[in-house]
């Protein structure tokens, strides 16, 4: 059967003791795990920072990017074989490896800009280490919640990362920029490193569930090849797993390219300039966590299928409407409206692809969701700036929110996930 965690880190709470009926956000195992997971996060948001203004520091912009976008090389190659090891070894196992040699590596980079000067191929070096262990990280990441809590606290846990996630956006570039300011580089980027170090021992404090036991498809095989294809079979076979990774594909696809790259031509062709930008970026926050607070209050939403592929639905429409604001209030508002939706949406997959997912298979299920998220999805930020340049950001952001809209139909109309339902 898979490796699982270390015998010492017992089982959570069965679905039958009153610790399985107690809120998420009132557990204490599932807040250790939150604390390591802001941790984390927040040491991401510095290192990013720490490398992008190291890079510009010793060499051109168009050389600062090309640092930047070497990570997502190997992390979109290896995704996949992350989820493999993920299975084999357990998650928590994993993400503690991970974040101790993420720390390793960035105190050690922090080390060297104290004594010298190593220049861009160090920062290249470092930027291609860390998208291998992301490649191995992301899918521990989205494997960890369902063996530290019960099934019905799933959305809540979800709606719980959607805010240490936002905390971490907010807190870590401020954070990181402040360290820039006080000591270069080389400050950043300790700081992140001990931020990657705190987060590990904060892991080791988690109990996890051991897996149950594994039919024999579900057993690692001696050839990792043959248990990615094993996965694979597993999404393809799956009622509700096969139309929801559509659906995550989908609107990933047609929502990260306006956002990310089309906002900010939109927000020049406007002439609202980079303030106005932020204010709708900021709008989106404010909708993105109001629907995770929303989630790690309530818990469990019912119809949770139908509820997802709605969200989705609206959220098309509202990418659509809003390259047609004139104003930034109106902006703003459009902006708060597909962070809220989107949010509910995002979160809602994720917690139906954790309870619908034999645990044998989580980190392989997770690495084909997280593939398609931080490694396709991404490839549409050029193609979205070339077509805003050739036919201006209206056809762009209805075409985006048409592809969203086709997830979102696509999945409404597969009757086993429009009908899925979370746990009570």
């Amino acid at each position: 059967m898979p490796a699982v965690d270390s015998p010492a880190a017992s089982a959570p709470a069965s679905a039958h003791s009153p610790a399985a009926d107690r809120p998420a956000y009132r557990d204490a195992n599932v807040l250790r795990w939150l604390c390591a997971y802001a941790a984390s996060a927040v040491g991401d948001s510095m290192y990013y920072l720490a490398l992008s203004w190291a890079a510009l520091r010793d060499g051109s912009p168009a050389q600062a990017g090309a640092v930047l976008a070497v990570s997502a090389v190997p992390r979109a190659l290896l995704m996949l074989g992350g989820g493999v090891l993920v299975d084999r070894l357990g998650p928590r196992r994993v993400v503690v490896a991970t974040d101790a040699a993420r720390s390793l590596i960035v105190l050690g980079v922090a080390a060297l800009l104290l004594l010298a000067s190593p220049g861009l191929w160090l920062l290249a070096l470092v930027a291609v280490v860390f998208g291998v262990l992301d490649a191995v990280f992301m899918p521990a990441v989205g494997a960890l919640p369902p063996r530290i809590a019960p099934p019905g606290q799933l959305a809540r846990i979800q709606g719980m990362r959607g805010l240490a996630s936002r905390m971490a956006t907010v807190v870590g570039a401020p954070l990181g920029g402040l360290a820039v300011a006080l000591g270069g580089s080389a400050a950043a980027f300790g700081a992140a490193g001990l931020l990657f170090a705190l987060s590990a021992p904060l892991l080791l404090a988690v109990r996890t569930a051991p897996l149950p036991a594994a039919d024999d498809a579900a057993k690692p095989k001696a050839n990792a090849l043959r248990d990615l294809a094993d996965g694979l079979r597993y999404i393809r076979r799956h009622r509700v797993l096969a139309p929801l990774l559509v659906v995550i594909a989908l609107a990933d696809l047609g929502f990260v390219g306006p956002l990310n790259v089309g906002l900010a031509l939109l927000a020049d062709e406007r002439g609202w300039g980079a303030s106005g930008m932020g204010w709708i970026l900021a709008g989106f926050g404010a909708g993105s966590g109001a629907a995770s607070l929303l989630l790690a209050v309530r818990g469990r939403t019912p119809r949770a299928g139908l509820v997802q592929g709605l969200a989705l639905a609206s959220g098309a429409v509202a990418i659509g409407a809003l390259a047609f604001t004139t104003s930034i209030a109106a902006a703003v508002a459009v902006a708060v409206a597909i962070g809220l939706l989107a949010g509910l949406s995002g979160a809602l997959c994720n917690a139906l692809v954790q309870t619908e997912t034999d645990p044998a298979y989580l980190g392989r299920v997770t690495s084909v969701a997280t593939f398609f998220s931080l490694g396709l999805a991404p490839l549409s930020y050029p193609v979205t700036g070339a077509a805003v340049g050739l036919w201006g950001t209206e056809p762009v952001f209805v075409v985006s929110a048409a592809v969203c809209a086709a997830g979102a139909l696509y999945g409404l109309s597969a009757k086993a996930l429009r009908g899925a339902e979370l746990p009570r």
